[in-house]
């Protein structure tokens, strides 16, 4: 299935750009909004940043297309899916502070999307005091985060805590550097199939 994707990647994502001027009705509206047609699948996201990068992948993660948002707003687009094969896939909005999720199945040229998997996953924060290391995260999922944090030397990584955090909406941690050698730690972050790495130099 992942080498047939791979051999048909190139020129089947026909994207077309819509004039749109789509509004949401109401403050409690889902992020996104998908409208079907015979060819073309429309697209619409509310509060998008400059910067951010949508994606669309495959069930393996595989990108299937890709492209950084030009401005802050609202933003439309049509795809034609159409060629592509039967399976999972999903929409990826990559922002400075989260990643929104927006999957959907393609069965003989017909495409299903559920909101109700639809989701936010949030980029854990971290930050540096002296030789303390804040890390926090929003996890409305609260779907376990392993943290693993590396001493670094050259090539070499050494492995000198790890700890996962799980049933928590809100993560809270204070790592204490002080007592451990001087040089370079690597944080490794994993949580709802993504992974974030921050580099410290202490």
């Amino acid at each position: 299935m992942k080498k047939g994707i791979k051999n048909i990647r190139k020129g089947i994502l026909m994207v077309a750009m819509m004039a749109a001027s789509l509004s949401f009705a109401n403050e409690g509206a889902p992020f996104y909004r998908v409208a079907n047609d015979a060819k073309k699948t429309a697209l619409t996201l509310a509060y998008v940043k400059e910067g951010s990068v949508l994606s669309i992948k495959d069930y393996y993660g595989e990108v299937l297309y890709k492209e950084s948002i030009k401005q802050n707003g609202l933003y439309a687009k049509g795809f034609d899916l159409t060629a592509l094969p039967s399976g999972s896939y999903f929409f990826e909005l990559d922002s400075d502070v989260a990643f929104k999720v927006i999957p959907f199945t393609i069965k003989s040229n017909t495409i299903v999307y559920n909101r109700d998997e639809a989701k936010t996953i949030y980029k854990p924060i971290t930050r540096v005091k002296g030789d303390l290391v804040f890390v926090s995260k929003l996890n409305l999922s609260k779907e376990p985060l392993k943290v693993n944090i590396y001493y670094q030397k050259g090539d070499s990584s050494d492995l000198i805590m790890e700890e996962t955090i799980s049933d928590s909406e809100k993560v809270e941690r204070v790592y204490k550097l002080t007592g451990l050698k001087s040089g370079d730690y690597k944080i490794v972050m994993s949580t709802e199939g993504k992974t974030f790495t921050e580099y410290i130099n202490n």
